[in-house]
Protein backbone atom coordinates (compact mmCIF):
# COMPACT_ATOMS: atom_id res chain seq x y z
CA UNK A 1 0.00 0.00 0.00
CA UNK A 2 1.81 3.32 -0.91
CA UNK A 3 -1.07 5.55 0.65
CA UNK A 4 -1.99 4.18 4.08
CA UNK A 5 -4.98 6.29 5.31
CA UNK A 6 -4.71 6.82 9.42
CA UNK A 7 -7.40 9.18 9.70
CA UNK A 8 -10.10 11.43 7.23
CA UNK A 9 -10.00 14.66 6.43
CA UNK A 10 -13.39 16.02 7.09
CA UNK A 11 -13.52 19.40 5.07
CA UNK A 12 -12.21 19.51 2.07
CA UNK A 13 -11.24 22.95 2.24
CA UNK A 14 -7.76 23.61 -0.50
CA UNK A 15 -5.22 23.93 1.46
CA UNK A 16 -3.15 27.18 0.67
CA UNK A 17 -0.07 26.50 2.68
CA UNK A 18 2.41 23.94 3.33
CA UNK A 19 5.00 23.08 5.97
CA UNK A 20 7.79 20.47 4.84
CA UNK A 21 10.67 19.04 6.90
CA UNK A 22 14.24 18.83 5.36
CA UNK A 23 16.26 16.19 6.87
CA UNK A 24 14.66 12.76 5.82
CA UNK A 25 11.48 14.24 4.13
CA UNK A 26 13.30 16.02 1.56
CA UNK A 27 17.09 16.02 1.82
CA UNK A 28 19.31 12.75 2.08
CA UNK A 29 22.29 14.77 2.49
CA UNK A 30 22.62 14.01 6.22
CA UNK A 31 21.71 9.64 6.06
CA UNK A 32 23.35 8.43 8.80
CA UNK A 33 23.78 11.22 11.32
CA UNK A 34 22.15 8.88 14.11
CA UNK A 35 25.52 6.72 13.36
CA UNK A 36 27.33 9.37 14.42
CA UNK A 37 25.93 10.88 17.27
CA UNK A 38 25.12 7.86 18.82
CA UNK A 39 28.63 6.56 18.93
CA UNK A 40 29.46 9.89 20.41
CA UNK A 41 26.83 10.37 23.14
CA UNK A 42 28.06 6.79 23.93
CA UNK A 43 31.40 7.96 24.45
CA UNK A 44 30.34 11.06 26.81
CA UNK A 45 28.84 9.17 28.36
CA UNK A 46 31.17 6.07 29.60
CA UNK A 47 33.72 8.63 30.36
CA UNK A 48 31.65 9.50 33.63
CA UNK A 49 32.18 7.48 37.03
CA UNK A 50 28.70 5.83 36.82
CA UNK A 51 29.61 4.87 33.02
CA UNK A 52 32.58 3.41 33.55
CA UNK A 53 30.37 0.69 35.66
CA UNK A 54 28.37 0.43 33.01
CA UNK A 55 28.64 -2.24 29.73
CA UNK A 56 28.69 -0.74 26.59
CA UNK A 57 25.67 -1.94 25.35
CA UNK A 58 23.20 -0.41 28.49
CA UNK A 59 25.07 2.82 28.00
CA UNK A 60 24.08 2.99 23.78
CA UNK A 61 20.57 2.22 24.88
CA UNK A 62 20.67 5.56 26.98
CA UNK A 63 22.39 7.20 23.86
CA UNK A 64 19.51 6.07 21.89
CA UNK A 65 16.53 7.16 24.08
CA UNK A 66 17.81 10.38 24.41
CA UNK A 67 18.34 11.26 20.82
CA UNK A 68 15.23 9.53 19.70
CA UNK A 69 13.29 11.46 22.24
CA UNK A 70 14.40 15.07 20.33
CA UNK A 71 14.54 13.93 17.16
CA UNK A 72 13.02 16.81 15.05
CA UNK A 73 13.48 18.62 17.10
CA UNK A 74 16.66 21.51 17.11
CA UNK A 75 19.76 19.43 17.93
CA UNK A 76 20.89 21.44 20.97
CA UNK A 77 18.24 19.82 22.45
CA UNK A 78 19.89 16.56 22.18
CA UNK A 79 22.45 17.94 23.48
CA UNK A 80 21.10 19.47 26.68
CA UNK A 81 19.64 16.04 27.43
CA UNK A 82 23.31 14.88 26.90
CA UNK A 83 24.77 17.15 29.37
CA UNK A 84 21.58 16.34 32.23
CA UNK A 85 22.65 12.63 31.76
CA UNK A 86 26.31 13.19 32.37
CA UNK A 87 25.42 14.91 35.62
CA UNK A 88 23.22 12.15 36.55
CA UNK A 89 26.10 9.71 35.89
CA UNK A 90 28.56 11.71 38.23
CA UNK A 91 30.17 13.41 35.50
CA UNK A 92 31.01 17.21 35.03
CA UNK A 93 29.29 18.36 31.61
CA UNK A 94 30.34 20.24 28.96
CA UNK A 95 27.76 23.29 27.94
CA UNK A 96 25.02 21.64 25.72
CA UNK A 97 26.55 23.72 22.85
CA UNK A 98 29.99 22.00 22.92
CA UNK A 99 28.68 18.48 22.03
CA UNK A 100 26.94 20.37 19.73
CA UNK A 101 29.66 21.63 17.79
CA UNK A 102 31.60 18.30 18.08
CA UNK A 103 28.89 16.86 16.52
CA UNK A 104 28.34 18.82 13.71
CA UNK A 105 32.16 18.54 13.02
CA UNK A 106 31.92 14.50 12.96
CA UNK A 107 29.08 15.10 11.03
CA UNK A 108 29.89 17.29 8.07
CA UNK A 109 33.11 15.20 8.08
CA UNK A 110 31.12 12.45 7.11
CA UNK A 111 28.96 14.29 4.78
CA UNK A 112 31.68 16.19 2.98
CA UNK A 113 31.79 13.96 -0.21
CA UNK A 114 28.11 14.64 -0.46
CA UNK A 115 28.39 18.40 -0.40
CA UNK A 116 31.55 18.39 -2.54
CA UNK A 117 29.87 16.23 -5.06
CA UNK A 118 26.78 18.55 -5.71
CA UNK A 119 28.96 21.55 -5.59
CA UNK A 120 31.57 20.16 -8.72
CA UNK A 121 28.27 18.66 -10.43
CA UNK A 122 29.98 14.71 -9.77
CA UNK A 123 26.51 14.06 -7.91
CA UNK A 124 22.68 14.04 -9.07
CA UNK A 125 20.74 16.37 -6.44
CA UNK A 126 18.12 14.04 -7.08
CA UNK A 127 20.23 11.20 -5.66
CA UNK A 128 19.99 12.76 -1.73
CA UNK A 129 16.53 13.88 -1.99
CA UNK A 130 13.36 11.54 -0.84
CA UNK A 131 12.38 9.96 -4.00
CA UNK A 132 9.64 12.60 -6.09
CA UNK A 133 10.43 15.37 -4.05
CA UNK A 134 10.68 17.62 -6.99
CA UNK A 135 7.59 16.52 -8.05
CA UNK A 136 6.27 17.08 -4.82
CA UNK A 137 7.05 20.67 -4.59
CA UNK A 138 5.46 21.03 -8.52
CA UNK A 139 2.62 19.51 -7.37
CA UNK A 140 1.99 21.92 -4.12
CA UNK A 141 3.06 24.73 -6.78
CA UNK A 142 0.26 23.66 -9.24
CA UNK A 143 -2.68 23.60 -6.58
CA UNK A 144 -1.65 27.08 -5.62
CA UNK A 145 0.00 25.81 -2.72
CA UNK A 146 2.92 28.46 -0.43
CA UNK A 147 5.81 25.60 0.56
CA UNK A 148 7.53 26.46 3.56
CA UNK A 149 10.73 24.30 4.92
CA UNK A 150 11.42 23.99 8.91
CA UNK A 151 13.93 22.29 10.23
CA UNK A 152 15.95 21.34 13.13
CA UNK A 153 19.10 21.77 11.69
CA UNK A 154 20.50 25.20 11.81
CA UNK A 155 19.59 27.29 9.41
CA UNK A 156 23.08 28.11 7.71
CA UNK A 157 23.36 24.44 6.96
CA UNK A 158 19.50 24.35 5.70
CA UNK A 159 20.04 26.86 3.15
CA UNK A 160 23.26 25.89 1.89
CA UNK A 161 22.10 22.34 1.46
CA UNK A 162 18.88 23.23 -0.10
CA UNK A 163 20.45 25.44 -2.43
CA UNK A 164 22.80 22.71 -3.64
CA UNK A 165 19.83 20.70 -4.05
CA UNK A 166 17.80 23.16 -6.58
CA UNK A 167 15.07 23.59 -3.99
CA UNK A 168 15.66 27.43 -2.94
CA UNK A 169 13.64 28.32 -6.11
CA UNK A 170 10.44 26.39 -4.38
CA UNK A 171 10.60 28.00 -1.54
CA UNK A 172 11.77 30.90 -1.83
CA UNK A 173 12.48 33.04 1.83
CA UNK A 174 10.47 30.75 3.54
CA UNK A 175 13.14 28.32 4.92
CA UNK A 176 14.07 27.99 8.66
CA UNK A 177 16.39 26.24 10.94
CA UNK A 178 17.71 26.46 14.16
CA UNK A 179 19.43 29.66 15.49
CA UNK A 180 22.39 29.63 18.36
CA UNK A 181 19.81 31.01 20.11
CA UNK A 182 17.55 28.32 20.00
CA UNK A 183 15.13 29.59 22.50
CA UNK A 184 14.07 32.08 19.41
CA UNK A 185 13.08 29.44 17.05
CA UNK A 186 11.06 25.97 16.51
CA UNK A 187 8.60 24.49 13.92
CA UNK A 188 5.85 25.44 16.03
CA UNK A 189 6.70 29.03 16.02
CA UNK A 190 7.00 29.16 12.12
CA UNK A 191 3.52 27.14 11.95
CA UNK A 192 2.44 30.19 14.68
CA UNK A 193 3.47 32.76 12.45
CA UNK A 194 2.80 31.14 9.27
CA UNK A 195 -1.15 30.73 10.52
CA UNK A 196 -1.14 34.74 11.49
CA UNK A 197 0.38 36.79 8.89
CA UNK A 198 -2.03 34.82 6.09
CA UNK A 199 -4.90 34.79 8.38
CA UNK A 200 -5.09 30.82 7.42
CA UNK A 201 -7.46 28.16 8.99
CA UNK A 202 -6.06 25.32 10.83
CA UNK A 203 -7.53 22.70 8.29
CA UNK A 204 -5.77 24.70 5.06
CA UNK A 205 -2.53 23.75 6.43
CA UNK A 206 -0.84 20.45 5.00
CA UNK A 207 2.52 19.32 6.80
CA UNK A 208 5.08 16.34 5.11
CA UNK A 209 7.60 15.20 8.12
CA UNK A 210 9.32 11.90 8.87
CA UNK A 211 9.32 12.84 12.89
CA UNK A 212 7.32 13.31 15.37
CA UNK A 213 7.65 16.94 16.34
CA UNK A 214 6.17 18.64 12.99
CA UNK A 215 3.70 15.81 12.55
CA UNK A 216 2.21 17.40 16.30
CA UNK A 217 2.59 20.91 15.63
CA UNK A 218 0.32 20.57 12.03
CA UNK A 219 -1.95 18.24 14.12
CA UNK A 220 -2.27 21.09 16.88
CA UNK A 221 -3.50 23.88 14.77
CA UNK A 222 -6.22 21.47 12.82
CA UNK A 223 -3.45 20.75 9.49
CA UNK A 224 -3.70 17.49 7.73
CA UNK A 225 -0.39 15.95 8.95
CA UNK A 226 1.24 12.96 6.03
CA UNK A 227 4.04 11.27 8.00
CA UNK A 228 6.93 10.18 5.63
CA UNK A 229 8.13 7.09 6.62
CA UNK A 230 11.06 6.84 4.17
CA UNK A 231 14.02 4.18 4.13
CA UNK A 232 16.81 6.79 3.67
CA UNK A 233 19.19 4.43 3.43
CA UNK A 234 17.70 2.04 0.64
CA UNK A 235 15.60 5.22 -1.00
CA UNK A 236 12.66 2.52 -1.12
CA UNK A 237 10.13 1.19 0.75
CA UNK A 238 8.80 1.99 4.58
CA UNK A 239 11.19 2.32 8.07
CA UNK A 240 8.83 0.64 10.04
CA UNK A 241 10.06 2.03 13.23
CA UNK A 242 9.53 5.68 11.64
CA UNK A 243 5.95 4.24 10.44
CA UNK A 244 4.99 3.84 14.10
CA UNK A 245 6.65 6.63 15.90
CA UNK A 246 4.81 8.65 12.91
CA UNK A 247 1.31 7.45 13.45
CA UNK A 248 1.67 7.54 17.17
CA UNK A 249 2.26 11.21 16.61
CA UNK A 250 -0.88 11.85 14.73
CA UNK A 251 -0.29 11.39 10.99
CA UNK A 252 -3.42 11.38 9.09
CA UNK A 253 -1.69 9.04 6.72
CA UNK A 254 1.79 7.49 5.75
CA UNK A 255 3.35 7.15 2.76
CA UNK A 256 6.86 6.08 2.16
CA UNK A 257 8.45 8.75 -0.48
CA UNK A 258 6.89 10.94 -3.18
CA UNK A 259 7.16 8.34 -6.54
CA UNK A 260 2.99 7.89 -7.08
CA UNK A 261 2.56 11.31 -7.62
CA UNK A 262 -1.14 11.00 -9.07
CA UNK A 263 -1.86 9.22 -5.59
CA UNK A 264 -0.98 11.97 -3.68
CA UNK A 265 -2.66 13.93 -6.11
CA UNK A 266 -6.23 11.99 -5.71
CA UNK A 267 -5.37 11.83 -2.10
CA UNK A 268 -4.88 15.82 -1.13
CA UNK A 269 -6.57 17.45 -3.92
CA UNK A 270 -9.34 16.00 -5.56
Amino acid sequence: MYWEGIHTRLLKRPFRYAVLDFDGTVSLIREGWQQIMIPYFTEELAKTPEGKRKNHQSLEEQAKEMIFFYTGKQTIYQCIALAQEITRLGGEPLPPQAYKDEYQRRLLEKIDDRLTGLQNGTIDPETLTVPGTYDLLQLLVKHGVTPYLASGTDEEYVLSEAKLLGLTEYFGKHIYGAQREYQTFSKKKVIERLIQENALAGDELLGFGDGYVEIENVKEVGGFAVGVASNESERQGVDAWKRERLIRAGADAIIPDYREIAVLESNLFD
